[in-house]
């Protein structure tokens, strides 16, 4: 082979060499990194949430697009966020009511649990203690079961007396912060005492009334779909 022959046989080899590592690089930049897939399809796959609670989360005298659950999932999604919201809410639920039927109320489908339960232990001037046992019982079963919660707080009416007060309300942070589950600390935040957010009764709030809510409780709640996609 002449001295031109070998300089063009030279030349195709390095251009395809060259060639060869563009066409590499080019797909090694195309193509997704090892386990990213995943991560989009967990970020993108549906977020099912149950909501555990008594009248406030079921929707007693409300149309069902207008409870709490309802809502909250549309708010959820104008966020860009899919979800599901299971209402497992029972109207007259004390906090052992919704323990007991933990369970069946939260299936092993569930990501994520709202708990908004107590109020009907405070208007029944139950034994604080009562409802933070089983609080904290309900929690630790979730926990162990590795559902991330977000714990809604409740107040106890002023005409139970300041020492009732104290020993009620103090129940949700505390129990919240002794077991790393977030923290709503009033879930009627905005709307108690309101007539013009609450119906005839004086507790129970209209589609209005559930629209602050959730405006008031979204953040906490987009924190708690966070958790859900950290954890998959």
């Amino acid at each position: 082979m002449n001295g031109a022959c070998k300089m063009k046989a030279w030349w195709w080899r390095a251009a395809a060499t060259g060639i060869g590592l563009i066409v590499a690089a080019t797909a090694s930049a195309q193509a997704p990194a090892p386990g990213s897939a995943a991560r989009v399809n967990a970020a993108a796959a549906v977020i099912n949430i149950v909501a555990l609670g008594d009248s406030l989360t079921a929707g007693l005298g409300l149309a069902v697009n207008e409870a709490f659950p309802v809502q909250l999932q549309r708010a959820l999604e104008a966020k860009g966020i899919r979800a599901e919201v299971a209402n497992a809410g029972v109207s007259g639920d004390t906090a052992s009511g919704g323990l007991a039927r933990l369970d069946w109320s939260v299936p092993d489908t569930t990501d994520a649990v709202i708990v908004e339960l107590g109020a009907n232990d405070a208007l029944r001037g139950l034994d604080p203690a009562l409802t933070r046992a089983a609080l904290d019982t309900l929690l630790r079963r979730l926990r162990e079961r590795k559902i991330p919660v977000l714990l809604c707080g409740m107040l106890a009416p002023p005409n139970l007396g300041s020492e009732y007060g104290r020993a009620f309300n103090a129940i949700y942070p505390e129990l919240a912060a002794a077991d790393g589950a977030l923290l709503y600390p009033f879930f009627l935040d905005g709307v108690a005492a309101d007539p013009k957010l609450n119906q005839h009764d004086g507790m129970h709030p209209t589609a209005a009334g559930v629209a602050v809510i959730v405006a008031r409780i979204l953040p906490q709640v987009e924190t708690l779909a966070a958790r859900v996609r950290a954890a998959r």
